[in-house]
Parts: C-alpha cells; sequence; structure tokens
C-alpha cells in the first residue's frame, strides 16, 4: 500500500500542476487539452473492449460527448466553479480510497472488489469538506458559483449545494464502478500504464468523464 501510495503521490505533484496550467489558460491551451485527454482515453477504451465493436462505438460518442461539454462547461461557468467540480470528484477518490484502505468493512458491489462502504463514505466526505474550504478559500459563497435559476427558487441554499456535491460525488464514484465493470469483462487491472500508480488515464477521469456532463446537464437545463 505504501508503495502504491508513494507512485500516486509522485504522478499526482506532476499531473496536477501541468491539468491546472492548461485548465486556468482556458481558450486553445483548454481545447489542446481536452483534445489530448479524448484521443488517450479513446485509445485505453478501444484497447479495453477488444472485439465487442457496439462497446467501442459507443464508448468513443460518450467520450467526445463528456469532454465537449467540459468545454462549454468551462466557458459557462467560469475557471473557478469548473475547478470546484473538478475538485469534488478529485477528494471523492482521494476519500474512497483512504477510507476503503483504512477502515475496510463490507464490499460495495461485485463489480470492483476493492470499493467499499466505507469507501463511498470517506468519497463523500472529503468531497463536502474539500468544496467548503476551497470555497472559503476564493472567498464567496459555496452556491454562488452557478448560474441556476432553481437556486432562486428556495431560500436554502446550503441545502441546495449540498445536494448539488453529494449527486456529483456520487456520480463520479458510479462512473468508476461502470469502467470497472468494464475492466472486469476485459479481465484487465487498468486500462493503461501511462501514469505510474494509476494504471491508465481512464483510471485516473473515470468519475470525471460521467461527472461533468452531469453538472452540463445541470446547469443548461
Amino acid at each position: 500500500m505504501i508503495k502504491e501510495l508513494e507512485k500516486r503521490i509522485y504522478s499526482s505533484i506532476i499531473i496536477l500542476p501541468l491539468s491546472l496550467f492548461f485548465l486556468i489558460k482556458g481558450t486553445v491551451y483548454f481545447t489542446f487539452f481536452l483534445t489530448i485527454l479524448f484521443f488517450v482515453t479513446s485509445y485505453e477504451w478501444m484497447n479495453m473492449c477488444k472485439k465487442k465493436m457496439i462497446y467501442k462505438v459507443l464508448g468513443i460518442i460518450f467520450l467526445f460527448f463528456s469532454f465537449y461539454t467540459a468545454y462549454q462547461l468551462r466557458n459557462i461557468v467560469g475557471i473557478n466553479s469548473f475547478l470546484l467540480i473538478v475538485l469534488i470528484c478529485i477528494f471523492t477518490d482521494i476519500g474512497g480510497y483512504i477510507f476503503g484502505r483504512l477502515f475496510k468493512g463490507p464490499k460495495l458491489t461485485k463489480i470492483s472488489p476493492n470499493k467499499t462502504y466505507s469507501g463511498a463514505f470517506g468519497g463523500f466526505l472529503l468531497a463536502i469538506v474539500a468544496s467548503l474550504i476551497y470555497s472559503y478559500y476564493i472567498n464567496s459563497a459555496p452556491w454562488s458559483h452557478f448560474p441556476w435559476k432553481f437556486l432562486e427558487l428556495t431560500k436554502n441554499y446550503e441545502t441546495t449545494f449540498l445536494i448539488f456535491v453529494l449527486i456529483i460525488s456520487l456520480t463520479s464514484q458510479i462512473g468508476d464502478l461502470i469502467i470497472s465493470y468494464f475492466k472486469r469483462l476485459a479481465k484487465i487491472k487498468d486500462t493503461g500504464k501511462i501514469i505510474p500508480g494509476h494504471g491508465g488515464l481512464l483510471d485516473r477521469i473515470d468519475g470525471l468523464i460521467f461527472a461533468i456532463p452531469i453538472s452540463y446537464l445541470f446547469i443548461i437545463l
């Protein structure tokens, strides 16, 4: 566990600043970044599905839609709000990993033997804590990040924002399970080996590619 955690930390030290650069710069930099992510994840998906052509086609269509909504969402809500959504997914993953390894307990599902109820709880907990700390850091109420008209229909902004964080965190965890299901079908542990300690790129952003479209649909609808 310690060696794997060390690899994850070292990889993250390199990946996170690089990703933040493209996210914050926006415009053509962000478009270039998303394009690279799309091609790499598509390659990993194609390899994982092997001879399942229908899975390949549907997966590529979904990935294209996911990265398209990421581009649109970044332009609609701005960098602070977009980073908040990314942060929720990241800390959902971190919480799931740490709490799951430390407390273990009953398995969540047979799809992914490493997923536990304690990990799911830890994911929700860290997502909430991280989103509140981030909002405090940028000196604004967390619910003020999003141009949702339905926020105007309720006075309980805190509850509405909490529900949003939980939904995004849940979607991120479901996305993780979906990719785990296809890895199980393909009888592989990771979608690739591009990131030491993490596996493939699709392993790393499996939650994000589902959470981003859901966030986008929340806002435009």
